[in-house]
């Protein structure tokens, strides 16, 4: 079916008039946040809220840098967070290169469908038994307890990852090497480790991202509430300031600086696979 000239015009312009209508829902959150992170404390808490700043203010982002526990609850996030990290990493690597290996065995077709099948389960459900079986061993308000709620929630994602890489590698090169007489063990670190460098990367990224955004595990197992305790988050804090102590604006920056971090520690990524070197072909 042949369209008109003018017709596709229009239709074209519909699609990213609809586009950028969606685009702007999207980003409307972001850029309200933007705004009160500059907005001095008389404006942000008008009757009448509005994008327009009649005086740009810094002050809560020096509140933040300078003159707040926040370096001190993001260490906190990063030890948590960097311990569950490697646990999960050490757990799917193995887990991983087994689901991929060893599929003519039943029971790993079934532990690969329990695994999909947990993802289904909204995380919030398993806060309880988590509790009841984390205050059985006596570990509520151990650092423990949160690097195992942190690895138990990271892992099943881990695996998944980890499973995608091991499937797009040749099994013939480790048949290869078993040609070369290498055993298991030997092939796997030889010959398939290598190859994980980056998947390593990018999957540690993805973990600790995951590990500093949780939220309800810090309330539910950590009920300590003094600024040097390890088991209060940076999320603990972002709820702290913006919504129990109502600071929006030193909320909203604690949200901006996050999201710096978030993009560099992304674009150091992408430099480091190459992402931004110029093609030698062209």
């Amino acid at each position: 079916m042949l369209i008109s000239k003018r017709k596709r015009r229009f239709l074209t312009f519909l699609t990213y008039a609809v586009l950028l209508l969606f685009s702007c829902y999207s980003l409307f959150p972001f850029l309200w946040m933007v705004v009160t992170s500059i907005k001095p404390d008389d404006q942000i808490r008008t009757l009448n809220p509005t994008f327009l700043i009649k005086d740009v203010t810094l002050k809560h982002y020096d509140n933040v840098l300078n003159h707040s526990s926040f370096l001190i609850y993001m260490k906190n996030s990063l030890i948590i967070a960097s311990i569950a990290t490697l646990l999960s990493l050490l757990i799917s690597v193995f887990s991983g290169y087994a689901l991929s290996r060893y599929t003519r065995f039943k029971g790993v077709q079934m532990f690969s469908v329990a695994m999909l099948l947990s993802q289904m389960i909204p995380g919030v459900l398993l806060l309880i038994p988590l509790y009841l079986i984390m205050k059985s061993l006596a570990l509520i308000n151990t650092h423990l307890s949160l690097v195992l709620a942190y690895t138990t929630f990271t892992i099943p994602l881990c695996i998944f990852m980890m499973k995608s890489f091991f499937d797009s590698v040749p099994y013939e090169m480790e048949e290869s090497a078993e040609i070369d007489g290498a055993g298991p063990v030997q092939k796997f670190f030889t010959i398939t480790l290598p190859l994980l460098k980056p998947i390593m990367i990018y999957t540690v990224t993805v973990a600790i991202f995951e590990g500093y955004r949780m939220f309800g595990e810090s309330y539910v197992f950590w009920n300590e509430s003094m600024p040097g305790d390890i088991g209060l988050t940076i999320v603990r804090y972002i709820y702290q300031q913006a919504f129990q102590r109502n600071d929006l604006g030193f909320g909203s920056a604690i949200g901006i600086t996050l999201l710096v971090i978030v993009l560099a520690i992304n674009l150091a990524q992408l430099k480091f696979f190459g992402f931004f070197k110029k093609d030698s072909d062209s």
